[in-house]
């Protein structure tokens, strides 16, 4: 991300500068990991912390004294090192470390002079926030940004006694750990704030730091801690008063009502019970008017668990704790919050929760929930009417428009679905007389809108999200999302082809979307006739290209396994080879159709879908995007082009040189024996999966349409069809002797069993072009497809791999053998 890329954009604003330089004050946890996320776009950040007052034992050993640089600034340097060596990463990639110069406060404070934006990350004590802003006040460059991370300090009270240009620049940003991964940023005014530098930030934040940004008020714990510490106090309750273990808690409140899979007791250890602890009595202390009041007083349980420091992950247990059986394995034990003993995990033995289990459609899975006569059914009806009930009434007080609620518990707390939008999904009317007798009392306007008769808190008109706008009492379009391209909102006369497993959408423009929306994304028979229809389609009607992307929760997580393995069971060898063709002929017409196509990856691109990929005129990836041929884990070589493309491009960049052939023929070896996954489109690119030409984007939302107005470009400029590759050039076997030797050298040293040793020589074969002799061989990528095939029929049909398929398909993790 280039600082020039930032000036450009952000030329429509009416509050526009570039950010090259920013300093974080503060290298904790958060400060040295946003300082990382900072240097992953590209800016220069300068990092600074105190001085330490004693010597280490190992400093005093050296004969340093107090004055050393190597001492005053080792408080930063740990800080930052640990952050880098931290998982998960913070940085795209280690390289990028070198953006950030570190320093202290005594030393180094006055270089915030040459810094665009100024965030304080300091520890949460509003005194010492106070002597910080008034150092920058003295120092700072004026116009320069000043921020806090505070989570929950009031802006107005750290602005106090500032000057005129510190408060017009001051705002709170609220980060949320891991700032890398964490996509929620929570912008809080103050009452000075310029409204041009809401604008910028909120904009900014989005575009350029990948983050979902929402406008907070001023108040206690701003709004997804607010809601989401809410939502746990009340879970808190219900657990005793249903009479639940934390076990069934975690099932009902994971992925089958559309929460992350920690649920709410795993999720406390994770963040710590101290933390939580902290926030519930800052609410409850800060918020007297607050209707709820009463749930945010710990019950009994947690405060004890706080007296014995039983916080979750930080001091080895929580509500659950990690121990070892009488056979050495890991055991995970479960907290009996009547005893506050623990015990072995319970198993989860709800109806509700079994009816759901396979369905992949939340709504149908909130609504079957919501309605079930068993506990998991009361459980959801309390807790969802109490949280609904909740939001209603912090309107207008957290927030103006019920859409950054829901915007900031899914950024921030992973949320697939926020409070209004699951109140959609069981209906607003359906609803109404169910509060009171809960005891619950909704907002009053929510009876007007109910009155006025909208039923609904979103809704879609012409493909563009709409919610119910309080002030004005009609429906507004959802600000940002008019540069969004949102698949689930395309309306259904655009859709040109479909099947149970994908579908073409017409995103106008000529350009068309292949969507894949089968389990996980896993690619099947539907997968790949959609890619077809697709191309086919473009090419019929002069369309200008086509897309392939989806808004799924993973780009996709490669082949069908199971297909595949009840082929090679059955002995049905001629339809494998059908069905590999027919992934590798995808592949070869993703590359060499008449149209453009390009392909948008995001988070787990496995496999296939990493395939795919690579065969694309341009991928537009998010940077998050984690990538790899991962074939072997199931026993098998990449079947889709993927083998004869690493091939391609090794033999690209080696061309007639053999010595330099061996290493770069090696490296690729390498990535695909061992299931390379990179960590970061980033990381992608020195794996070779991803070429210097393609795209990232750190918003994944900005995917589709970014992609949209590459295929446009391109179709302007005029596109030129390629022809299939005819002179490859291939190491034969004076790669072969090489590679075998090595791959020897491995079993021999117990770093590889028997099995692996097999399917890495068939990886050399077909990377060295198979055992041509001589010194100066080229193939064409057909004979490369052909022997890529032949090796991965010959791998499918060993018992071996057939076992790492089945322990692939029960337990979802690869099998050494």
């Amino acid at each position: 991300m280039q600082v020039a890329e930032q000036t450009t954009a952000q030329s429509k604003l009416t509050w526009s500068r570039a950010i090259k330089k920013v300093t974080v004050l503060g290298s904790g946890v958060m400060g040295s990991r946003i300082a990382c996320h900072f240097a992953n776009i590209g800016v220069e950040v300068l990092l600074l912390d105190i001085v330490p007052r004693e010597l280490t034992a190992k400093e005093e050993a050296k004969g340093l004294t107090l004055e050393h640089p190597a001492v005053r600034n080792r408080l930063v340097n740990d800080s930052l090192k640990a952050a880098v060596k931290g998982r998960p990463a913070p940085l795209y990639h280690k390289d990028f470390a070198s953006r950030i110069t570190t320093g202290n406060f005594d030393d180094d404070f006055d270089k915030i002079k040459d810094s665009d934006w100024i965030l304080e990350a300091v520890v949460e004590r509003l005194d010492i926030k106070k002597q910080i802003f008034e150092k920058v006040d003295a120092l700072r460059k004026e116009g320069s940004i000043i921020t806090s991370n505070t989570s929950g300090i009031p802006i107005h009270m750290m602005a106090e006694g500032r000057s005129e240009d510190f408060r017009k620049h001051f705002c709170g940003t609220h980060f949320f750990n891991p700032p890398r991964y964490l996509r929620l940023l929570e912008i809080i005014p103050g009452p000075d704030t310029d409204q041009g530098l809401i604008d910028f930030m909120m904009h900014y934040g989005d575009l350029f730091l990948g983050k979902k940004t929402v406008l907070a008020k001023d108040t206690p714990a701003f709004i997804a801690n607010r809601v989401g510490i809410f939502a746990m106090a009340k879970i808190f309750g219900l657990i005793e008063e249903l009479d639940l273990t934390i076990e069934e808690v975690d099932k009902l409140t994971g992925p089958a009502s559309g929460k992350p899979k920690t649920g709410t007791f795993r999720l406390s250890d994770l963040v710590g019970l101290d933390t939580t602890f902290h926030v519930l009595n800052g609410i409850r202390e800060n918020c007297p008017k607050d209707e709820q009041r009463a749930i945010f007083e710990a019950p009994d349980y947690v405060k004890k668990m706080v007296e014995n420091r039983w916080l979750g992950d930080k001091t080895k247990q929580g509500f659950y704790k990690k121990t070892k059986g009488a056979d050495g394995k890991r055991v995970i034990l479960s907290l009996d919050l009547k005893t506050l003993e623990y015990r072995e995990k319970m198993k989860v033995n709800i109806p509700s929760l079994k009816l759901v289990k396979n369905t992949t459609n939340l709504s149908k899975k909130l609504n079957v929930l919501f309605k079930a006569e068993d506990k998991g059914g009361e459980f959801t009806r309390k807790s969802s009417l109490a949280l609904w009930a909740y939001v209603s009434n912090r309107i207008p007080e957290i927030a103006d428009d019920l859409y950054q609620i829901d915007d900031a518990m899914c950024a921030g707390f992973g949320w697939d679905k926020g409070a209004f939008q699951t109140w959609d999904m069981i209906g607003l009317k359906n609803t109404l007389e169910m509060f009171e007798a809960e005891g619950l009392q909704l907002a009053s306007w929510v009876h007007e809108m109910v009155e006025a008769g909208h039923e609904t808190f979103y809704k879609v008109e012409n493909g563009k999200p709409m919610y119910y706008n309080i002030a004005s009492k009609s429906y507004k379009a959802v600000p940002g999302t008019e540069s969004l391209i949102i698949l689930e909102n395309i309306p259904k006369e655009k859709k040109v082809w479909s099947h149970a497993e994908a579908s073409v959408l017409d995103l106008g423009d000529g350009v068309l979307n292949v969507q894949f929306h089968s389990k996980m994304n896993s690619i099947g028979e539907g997968n790949l006739k959609a890619i077809h229809e697709a191309i086919n389609y473009a090419e019929k009607h002069n369309y200008n290209g086509v897309v392939i992307a989806n808004e799924a929760e993973n780009f996709s997580v490669g082949a069908n396994i199971m297909l595949m393995l009840m082929m090679a069971t059955q002995g049905e060898w001629d339809e494998l080879n059908l069905a590999v063709k027919t992934f590798q002929d995808t592949s070869m017409r993703i590359r060499y159709s008449n149209v453009p196509v390009i392909v948008a990856p995001h988070a787990m691109t496995l496999g296939g879908g990493c395939e795919f990929t690579m065969h694309s005129d341009l991928a537009v990836a998010s940077a998050e995007t984690y990538i790899g041929l991962v074939e072997v884990g199931i026993g098998i070589i990449p079947g889709g082009a993927g083998t004869k493309e690493m091939a391609l491009r090794a033999a690209d960049i080696y061309k007639d040189d053999a010595v330099l052939g061996i290493n770069v023929i090696q490296k690729a070896l390498m990535n695909i024996a061992t299931a390379k996954v990179a960590t970061s489109a980033q990381e992608a690119k020195d794996l070779g999966i991803l070429r210097p030409s393609d795209k990232l984007v750190v918003n994944r939302d900005r995917r589709i349409k970014e992609a949209k107005e590459h295929i446009l470009a391109i179709a302007e400029e005029g596109y030129q069809p390629k022809s299939p590759r005819k002179e490859i050039h291939v190491l034969g076997t004076n790669g072969l002797a090489t590679l075998y030797a090595g791959i020897a050298g491995m079993q021999y040293g117990h770093y590889a069993s028997q099995h692996d040793a097999l399917i890495a020589r068939k990886i050399a074969y077909v990377l060295c072009g198979g055992d041509l002799t001589g010194l100066n061989n080229k193939v064409s990528e057909q004979y490369l497809l052909d022997l890529e095939r032949e090796a991965f029929l010959q791998l499918a049909g060993e018992k071996k791999t057939m076992e790492r398929m089945q322990h692939m398909l029960q337990t979802g993790k690869p099998l050494r053998n």
